[in-house]
């Protein structure tokens, strides 16, 4: 996708009834995105701590959106009036709203990552395909031209038969929590940590661009030392409540067997004491290609990527310039809420397939499984 067309017109000419799950931080990303497209109507909002919904609704003169204090409630009464809803709620609780929303023939756009537990992600595939709506997973990165180029070239055949794939990044220092922001870092409400917020990005990057094969065995492993020292947030009014209330990983790694002959070199950080874990590699039979590290994941490269070969018995290297937007291609998140409306318009398959994410929440979770049991443990992708 390159361009968007911010009046995308819904079936019969109507504009798009949206409604948004959750008020918290990222839905502020999603209703400024829907609010760009003049088609796109926030009709209803839900959260379960009283007065944030319409505190959000006033943020943003959604005088019309009606408000509820749950997704039942909201689902209940709006279902058959909307097209479309984006779920926005913390990790612990994407499954619930996501099952009733399809079960109620709403198609739903769910914030990243997929879920915290593989069952619920079966249970959301479940009824999904019971269902028969959309169900896209918000991996705006995917929209990105650069990180589409990284697939170009593994599918142009230049690498060869990929073998080795390196990749991963973080945060010097980035853990997301403060004195009134913590459900990032609870286990019960976030349940995985930078394994997930971030490390599902990375995944998807590499596992996009070589077909995503399904993981075969996981060796991982996690650490929360940072995220447990008070002196971390050190900007905290109360620092040893964040590190006491600290449930999460801070830094995962792994390696990863794939199926066709891929081993994945992984590795993610919060916090960590060195500026990037290094640049993603992937190692083809008649090429590389190395893809630089950004200093905070933000959707792409971190600079031009090259490509290492043979010509003619001699090394060569190629840079691989870097693709800028063009008037008219929009944001990152725009292309992501087009993509999620163009598919409900026009009767297409989810943008970003969970028959794909179902993967990368296989080995995030595989990685926390292996982490706790301190060895090598199979992964099992469940047919839905």
């Amino acid at each position: 996708m390159s361009r968007i067309d911010l009046n995308v017109k819904n079936k019969g000419g109507e504009k798009f009834r949206i409604a948004v799950i959750g008020t918290g931080g990222i839905a502020h990303s999603h209703v400024r995105s829907y609010l760009t497209f003049p088609n796109v109507e926030i009709v209803a909002l839900a959260d379960i701590v009283p007065g944030k919904a319409a505190k959000f609704a006033a943020e943003f003169g959604l005088d019309k959106a009606r408000i509820y204090e749950s997704h039942e409630a909201l689902l209940d009464a709006e279902a058959g009036n909307l097209d479309g809803v984006s779920i926005c709620t913390y990790n612990c609780q994407h499954a619930a709203p996501t099952v009733y929303a399809l079960d109620r023939g709403v198609n739903v756009l769910l914030e990243k990552p997929f879920s915290a537990t593989m069952e619920e992600a079966v249970e959301m595939m479940r009824a999904e395909k019971r269902s028969g709506k959309i169900l896209t997973v918000g991996f705006q990165p995917r929209f990105d031209k650069n990180m589409q180029m990284i697939k170009r070239i593994v599918d142009s055949g230049e690498l060869g038969r990929v073998y080795y794939i390196q990749t991963g990044g973080g945060r010097r220092r980035g853990i997301p929590a403060g004195d009134n922001r913590t459900s990032f870092i609870r286990r019960d409400t976030a349940g995985i940590g930078a394994l997930a917020d971030i490390g599902c990005y990375s995944l998807d990057m590499v596992l996009r661009a070589v077909g995503y094969p399904k993981p075969l065995t996981v060796s991982g492993f996690t650490t929360d030392y940072f995220g447990k020292d008070p002196e971390t947030y050190q900007n905290s009014r109360d620092p040893q409540r964040l590190a006491d209330m600290f449930g999460v990983d801070d830094f995962a790694g792994a390696l990863i067997r794939l199926e066709g002959g891929i081993n994945l070199d992984f590795r993610i950080a919060w916090a960590m004491n060195v500026n990037t874990p290094g640049d993603t590699i992937i190692l083809g039979t008649k090429g590389g290609l190395r893809i630089p590290s950004t200093d905070c994941w933000n959707g792409t490269t971190g600079g031009p990527m090259t490509v290492y070969r043979q010509l003619a018995g001699q090394p060569v290297e190629q840079t691989v310039p870097l693709l800028k937007d063009q008037d008219g291609d929009g944001t990152l998140w725009q292309r992501k809420i087009y993509s999620f409306l163009d598919a409900i318009a026009n009767d297409l398959p989810a943008p970003v397939p969970t028959s794909e994410i179902i993967i990368n929440q296989a080995i995030i979770n595989g990685i926390t499984e292996s982490a706790a049991l301190g060895r090598e443990v199979a992964v099992t992708v469940p047919e839905i």
